[in-house]
């Protein structure tokens, strides 16, 4: 009996969902004509939905609309509030999620709509935000010059590939004076799912164990007409919090200061070039003294030269003994570089 009746449950509740976007304003009259149920019922059923975050409502008794919880808005950014724009025009439909998601999905929003406001040159910010059970799903899109593009520049890089590089180790800023750059890196590990998409050029995060992605994706046009778009996903069912976020890549000796960070060497690399001189080492290491304690990944690299290995793990490491250098994941070949540049100088590195 009790299969049963589970059985009509979920068979109401997938037809009430599957009827939402062509039924808006009689979706209850729709359902109990189909099963021939009270009003009660339905409503019943209605209010158990919208508690998982699959639809909401609008209105009351039987003018009540009830929609997927979906919101797109674009704003102009002359005289925005970043904090005004979360709280008019996400946070509406994120209601009743646990406060983990929510305080993410705030910074998230306010990180990335700050940054569209002070660097992007875009005259308007799209905010749309998409809900169902198991995702929230917030994409924030400007028409301006382009996060990658706006750091090649700023900062007088060779290539506007070594703007992402630069991007993916923190504190990496164009505007010191009101920013410090640790915004979009954190953003970035709060989410299940983080990713960039400028003028072509793609970087992605995930949560599950896969670092920085790095691509040009093929894309439709009406996607490249944007500046810069961010994309950030999260599950209501994920339990970590910002402040545990926040942890990770403090150094134990500094309580909540942002002084660790994870660098993916294979990121740096431009074309076909391999790890062999003191310039492409150079790029690895720049800024790298700003923190204390800087993992190096070498996942996919498979050889290095010895000045590149002299360079990082002798001379950057004698320079700034107060930054500790972590090679990880480094075959035989890279670690016998590495432990060779070591043997000049045993300065504050660990080979792992």
């Amino acid at each position: 009996m009790a299969d049963g009746v589970g059985s009509r449950t979920d068979e109401i509740r997938k037809f009430i969902l599957a009827n939402l976007d062509s039924h808006p304003r009689d979706l209850v009259a729709v359902t109990r004509a189909n099963f021939q149920v009270s009003r009660q019922a339905i409503s019943l059923h209605l209010k158990s939905l919208e508690g998982q975050g699959l639809l909401v409502s609008e209105g009351n008794t039987r003018r009540t609309v009830y929609r997927r919880p979906e919101r797109l808005i674009e704003l102009p950014i002359l005289g925005l509030s970043e904090h005004a724009a979360y709280q008019e025009h996400v946070r509406p439909v994120l209601t009743g999620l646990p406060e983990n998601i929510q305080m993410i999905c705030e910074h998230g929003v306010t990180e990335i709509v700050n940054n569209a406001i002070d660097h992007s040159a875009s005259n308007t910010v799209r905010i749309q935000t998409k809900r169902t059970r198991d995702l929230i799903d917030i994409s924030i899109m400007d028409t301006g010059i382009g996060i990658f593009r706006k750091i090649h520049q700023e900062c007088q890089l060779e290539d506007v590939r070594h703007a992402i590089f630069e991007l993916t180790k923190g504190k990496l800023t164009t505007d010191p004076k009101h920013h410090t750059g640790e915004g979009i890196f954190f953003t970035s590990r709060m989410f299940d799912v983080f990713s960039i998409l400028s003028y072509g050029l793609y970087l992605g995060h995930r949560r599950d164990g896969s670092d920085w992605l790095l691509h040009n994706p093929e894309e439709d046009k009406e996607v490249h007409e944007y500046g810069t778009s961010v994309f950030l996903k999260i599950s209501p069912q994920s339990t970590h919090t910002s402040a545990e976020v926040f942890q990770k890549y403090a150094a134990e000796q500094d309580d909540y200061a942002f002084n660790k960070t994870h660098v993916i060497v294979e990121l740096s690399k431009t074309g076909e070039e391999t790890f062999t001189s003191r310039s492409q080492a150079k790029r690895i290491v720049t800024r790298l003294e700003k923190f204390k304690e800087v993992v190096l990944d070498f996942s996919d690299v498979q050889e290095i030269g010895p000045a590149f290995a002299d360079q990082i793990f002798r001379v950057f490491a004698s320079q700034y003994p107060e930054t500790h250098l972590i090679p990880i994941n480094a075959n035989e070949q890279v670690t016998k570089m590495i432990q060779r540049a070591l043997s000049h100088d045993s300065s504050g590195v660990d080979v792992t």
